[in-house]
């Protein structure tokens, strides 16, 4: 056996000192490595970070815009129009809205990044363009309300001036209609008796069986306001019982007084020459006249123009 040489001793101590240089070495290089591991790792959770956030903001941003557009959509439906470009642009924002939520899933490169952010930049400056039309718009509205406003209120205020027009038309053509009017005047009733003599009796009372006809004899009073024109007159022969006689056979008939028909005895027609004219009936009944009081009664243009009585005994 070797003895243990002093020699031997420093070599195993040179071995020993290498050895764990080696070591010492080979653990700093790890412990290196690992950090320069750990760095890197943080530098991409970093670098996922801020895309995700990046691509949180830019889907906020979209959001925002479809939000806004619709807004334009809403106002421009609320004034009556429509706009198919607008609608093109918010199914085109929804578009890009899905692909962005889609790359919660997939990579977000930075050409992504940049592709979104210009369109979305387009698309605000198209938002800023259609809200000056919108404004301008509303002003256009409220100036065209504002007339229509007017308008309407002029054509109220002629609506409301033709209806008093047309009343005091209508009142004014009432009073002319009314001061028109005709009056009997001199109104008498005679009887003729069956030898064609004519009686008149101041106190209008004749013998019932001398009567064969009933003469009445009028004229018509001045009226600068009548019209001269043709007119027809309408005698009512009224006799005891209250009814009217009535012949179709000797030209009786019916005339409306105030929207009502009412049976005539007889009617002749003229001209109104504004003359103080004397006209007459002649009436023949054909049948023995009854005892009591008769009315007899004159109607023109609608109005009662004059009335008498006479008895027969």
């Amino acid at each position: 056996m070797s003895a243990n040489t002093p020699e031997k001793r420093s070599n195993r101590k040179l071995l020993i000192g290498g050895l764990l240089v080696v070591l010492i070495s080979i653990n700093g290089i790890l412990i290196y490595m690992n950090y320069q591991k750990k760095e890197k790792t943080e530098e991409q959770a970093e670098v996922i970070r801020v895309k995700n956030n990046e691509l949180e903001n830019q889907i906020k941003v979209y959001e925002a815009l479809k939000a806004d557009f619709e807004r334009q959509s809403q106002e421009l439906q609320a004034m009556g129009l429509e706009n198919d470009s607008l609608e093109t642009q918010i199914a085109a924002i929804g578009a890009d809205l899905d692909e962005l939520r889609g790359f919660r899933k997939r990579s977000y490169s930075l050409a992504d990044q940049r592709r979104f952010r210009d369109r979305a930049s387009a698309f605000e400056q198209q938002l800023k363009q259609k809200d000056e039309e919108i404004v301008q718009l509303k002003s256009d509205n409220e100036v065209l309300f504002t007339e229509n406003t007017e308008l309407k209120s002029t054509q109220n205020q002629l609506s409301d001036s033709l209806v008093t027009f047309k009343t005091s038309n209508r009142d004014l053509n009432e009073k002319v209609k009314l001061a028109s009017k005709l009056e009997a005047q001199n109104m008498n009733v005679n009887i003729i008796n069956q030898r064609g003599k004519e009686k008149e009796d101041n106190d209008n009372e004749f013998r019932a069986k001398r009567v064969d006809k009933i003469r009445v004899i009028f004229n018509l009073a001045k009226n600068d306001v009548a019209a001269k024109e043709p007119k027809t007159v309408y005698m009512r022969l009224i006799e005891p019982d209250g009814a009217a006689l009535y012949n179709l056979a000797t030209g009786s008939g019916s005339f409306q007084i105030d929207g009502e028909n009412m049976y005539f005895t007889a009617k002749r027609d003229f001209v109104f020459d504004n003359t103080q004219q004397q006209l007459s009936f002649t009436y023949d009944k054909n049948a023995e006249y009854k005892k009591g009081q008769h009315v007899v009664e004159l109607y023109t243009d609608g109005f009662m123009i004059g009335k008498s009585s006479f008895v027969l005994k």
